[in-house]
């Protein structure tokens, strides 16, 4: 169930373009007539009124064209009033055609004209229309900024919602309340947006606004859909909340439909056939989202494609018109399949082939005709796309060429560039044109590294989209670089190339990951842009782990620029997935007598043996994982070389990054001498989920308060938000040591630390806790988690852990994979913070100490003990700067 209902309503890349809201062009968007003076001549007159007339038919050029020999007339004769209207309907004009500069140039000169006349009402509703362009750009801060302000409650003085309220402008406050509601919807803030769109929705004589019901319903939609990645996140540690995440569902996704469908009687009964076919295109995606839930008759999808059919032939000429017949020729037969068309391809099109091809050809015929760049590249590239998969590849490859060629006409389009230069790519590797393939797939990543930015945290719509539609450019490429690298054709000199190549590419993604998991404010600096052997030393060697589907690459850095790959292809991704699942089951068993090693032995064997021979010749001491997917799930210090019996981390020290690029890789000061210790130890409940009191605090703390005198200490309700920013502001901190409950779910929302009085932490919330201290952030050295809990079975959750160092500002961060309530934590922290404070050893080797000393617990006559047991000892792992 959760897959189906995980994908997005929209494809990501026309949601601006097809699905944005008709918020303001319903309000005051309608089109000016040049006001009747004395000034006025017939000629003008009617040259206005020709742009109105082309405009609705959908021929922007010549609207632009009447309006502009209009304009020349109405500035020789100074006719300010007339230049105001004249502009104003240019700037709606090139918004239709995408040119964001051009649109915000007329709206400026617009509102400039106004605040001359002292108009303010109508400057409000200027900036409404500005805060839209920004929304649909992507730029939903800005919007929200010009809007209202950060602060939900009360709006800053000049914004636009703040001026419709002083001037008592009830329609300027009812499209500056939906726009507002719009912005927060992109940014995934689904709560404030309903909030906002009821408010509308509710006010009088707005009922029955088919825009408004609109974004109602994409706001439903989006919130249930993140309900459904909850319940996904629920599932293994808090069954009963997952219940109540996938009710909360589908009651959203009933109230979307109520929306809709009364968006679409609204829309007939005005006869707005633009308006009329977006709602239904929106509900069938909506049908299609929903189909296993019961909630709508399957039947209905199939009624809402022959209305939709039917108001194409019926609809003026439009951008709008093009985006919806691509979205029904794209149409899957069933909804298993119902999800990003532009990579995947369908058994069979719910439209027979023959009406699927003739909706493509009259895309792209009225899309020339509106001269428009954009949606002609978007519809040759999808005609191109089922050439692609019909295995056509000589028409797949014409059409994605002219595709491409459009998409670079526009900057606009760019986001488009990227997807059919990617096409390019997979149609040439298909047939074995590897090198030329390799070309169209480095461009589709330079295309896609300068938008990723944008693209990865602006809209959370394209969030969930992520793994259909950005993370298969970076895998494919990465895989074809590999494989190129290991051809037999290859010298010495491109193979090393192509594996650098292939690392750098490996890079891209696991940042690009890190900022779609945390979306809008994930900040993201580079320390570190040399080449992999400057940074780092000569007795540590870095492994990155890379999954494809048919088998998993593990490449070797070495400090000698030496570089080697080796394919673990005698394993498929499930095998090795289930093997490394018994692996931590049987970890978590904490039974020594009954511990088998034999699936530690079997990871072992697949990644660390291959490579050996060259970590023995380099002497290499460290090591640093660059971990992939459900790889990152591994607890690496526990595997086990069954030749030497030795577990990995009695063989060397451990760590794990996200990214060298993103690790700050200064070595930790000696200076160390205080860190502010943050205990939960009570019993807790959060969201009905009970966690158990940690008894051995006061044993972890009285180690960490002799090592480092100077520590303080909050614990439970202490332990609060204020009391902490108040410290970090006061004090510097090199450590920030957490003794709580903290939880890492598939979503940001499910990551958080329990703190005092029942409440939560969010990772979001101590980040920018850390950051708003001026430069404390810089200082801290080591954030340190001692009872974390991820979940298990999703790559996402481990991902949050492995982001916390980077979202939270520290440079490092030591974490365990699972609570170990036992006076183990505290002889192990103990152990490491001695290390790291007094024998000047990097962090991964003091906490290989620590580990080793839990390992010898029986010969060590204070502990003597069973903490050899992995469980008590791997569970902590070392994420950021290792040294």
């Amino acid at each position: 169930m959760f897959n189906k209902l995980f994908k997005s309503l929209f494809n990501p890349w026309l949601v601006t373009l097809f699905t944005a809201s008709f918020i303001l062009c319903l309000f005051f968007g309608s089109f000016h007539r040049a006001a009747i003076v004395k000034a006025q001549t017939p000629d003008a007159y009617k040259l206005v009124n020709q742009g109105i007339q082309s405009y609705k038919k959908g021929d922007f050029y010549a609207a632009i064209q009447h309006w502009e020999t209009a304009l020349d007339f109405y500035q020789k004769n100074n006719d300010t009033p007339n230049i105001a209207i004249i502009n104003e309907n240019l700037a709606r004009t090139y918004q239709q055609l995408g040119n964001k500069s051009l649109t915000l140039s007329y709206w400026e000169k617009v509102k400039a004209y106004y605040h001359s006349q002292k108009d303010l009402p109508k400057v409000g509703r200027i900036l409404t229309e500005i805060a839209q362009i920004y929304s649909n750009s992507g730029q939903t801060k800005k919007a929200i900024s010009l809007l209202c302000g950060a602060d939900t409650l009360i709006c800053q003085t000049g914004s636009a919602l703040q001026i419709a309220q002083e001037q008592q402008d009830k329609l300027g406050e009812v499209a500056a309340l939906g726009s507002l509601g719009e912005a927060h919807r992109l940014q995934g803030n689904y709560d404030l947006s309903i909030k906002y769109l009821e408010t509308v929705n509710n006010s009088q004589n707005q009922t029955d606004n088919f825009a408004i019901l609109n974004s109602l319903a994409n706001a439903y939609a989006g919130r249930a859909q993140l309900w459904n990645l909850r319940a996904k996140s629920a599932k293994n540690h808090n069954s009963s909340k997952m219940n109540e995440f996938i009710q909360r569902s589908q009651d959203d996704y009933r109230i979307a439909i109520i929306s809709l469908q009364k968006s679409i009687a609204v829309a007939a009964k005005e006869n707005n056939k633009i308006a009329e076919l977006r709602s239904h295109i929106n509900f069938i995606k909506l049908a299609y989202q929903t189909v296993d839930s019961n909630i709508l008759n399957p039947n209905q999808i199939e009624t809402n494609i022959q209305q939709a059919l039917a108001l194409i032939e019926q609809t003026p000429d439009s951008i709008n018109k093009v985006y919806a017949e691509i979205e029904l020729a794209n149409l899957p037969i069933t909804n298993d399949e119902f999800t990003s068309s532009v990579n995947q391809c369908h058994q069979k099109t719910r439209l027979p082939e023959l009406q699927v091809k003739q909706l493509f050809h009259q895309a792209i015929q009225t899309a020339k005709k509106l001269q428009d760049a954009r949606s002609t590249s978007y519809a040759l590239g999808e005609l191109g796309h089922l050439y692609e998969c019909q295995k056509e590849y000589k028409s797949a490859w014409e059409l994605t060429n002219q595709a491409i060629w459009f998409a670079d006409q526009n900057l606009q389009a760019k986001d488009s560039l990227y997807l059919w230069e990617w096409q390019a790519g997979r149609i040439l590797a298909a047939q074995k044109q590897l090198n030329q393939a390799l070309s169209f797939y480095e461009r589709a990543y330079k295309t896609l590294e300068e938008l990723r930015n944008d693209i990865l945290t602006t809209n959370r719509d394209f969030q969930f989209d992520f793994r259909d539609v950005v993370e298969p450019v970076y895998r494919q490429l990465a895989q074809l670089q590999l494989e190129l690298a290991t051809s037999n054709n290859q010298d010495s000199v491109r193979h090393n190339q192509q594996l650098n190549s292939a690392l750098t590419t490996i890079n891209s993604l696991r940042q690009a990951e890190i900022q779609n998991y945390f979306g809008n404010d994930c900040i993201l600096a580079a320390f570190n842009n040399q080449p992999l052997y400057q940074v780092i030393e000569k007795d540590t060697a870095v492994i990155s782990s890379i999954i494809f589907k048919d088998k998993i690459g593990i490449l070797l850095s070495l400090p000698n620029q030496q570089e080697y790959l080796h394919w673990v292809e005698n394993k498929n991704q499930e095998t090795l997935r289930q093997e490394i699942s018994q692996f931590r089951n049987s970890l978590l068993a904490q039974q020594t007598i009954n511990y088998s090693t034999k699936d530690a032995e079997n990871i072992y064997d697949a990644i660390i043996i291959p490579i050996e021979k060259y970590l023995t010749e380099q002497k290499i001491k460290t090591l640093v994982f660059i971990q992939d997917g459900f790889l990152r799930d591994v607890p690496m210090a526990a595997l086990y070389d069954k030749n030497e019996s030795k577990y990995l981390i009695e063989k060397y020290a451990v760590a794990t990054t996200s990214s060298l690029q993103l690790t700050d890789l200064k070595p930790l000061s000696s200076q160390v001498n205080r860190a502010l210790v943050l205990a939960l130890s009570q019993e807790s409940k959060i969201d009905n989920k009970v966690f158990p009191e940690l008894a051995y605090f006061p044993i972890e703390y009285g180690a960490i308060k002799k090592i480092f005198p100077e520590s303080k200490k909050l614990e439970n309700e202490e332990f609060a938000i204020q009391n902490l920013k108040r410290e970090i502001q006061e004090k510097t901190y090199p450590i920030i040591h957490i003794a709580t409950h903290a939880q890492f779910g598939i979503i940001p929302e499910d990551t958080f630390l329990v703190i005092g009085n029942n409440e939560k932490l969010t990772i979001d919330k101590l980040e920018a806790i850390l950051r708003q201290s001026g430069n404390i952030s810089n200082a801290v050295e080591l954030l340190t988690l001692t009872a974390c809990e991820t979940a298990t079975g999703d790559d996402r959750a481990t991902l949050g852990l492995a982001g916390v160092a980077l979202q939270a500002g520290t440079k490092s961060a030591l974490a365990s994979l699972w609570p170990v309530d036992d006076d183990s934590t505290a002889n192990l922290i103990a152990e490491f913070y001695d290390k790291l404070r007094n024998s000047g050893m990097s962090k991964a080797q003091a906490l290989q100490a620590a580990q080793l000393k839990l390992i010898s617990a029986k010969q060590i006559p204070e502990i003597n003990d069973k903490y050899d047991h992995p469980y008590y000892w791997s569970a902590f792992i070392l994420i950021g700067n290792w040294l």
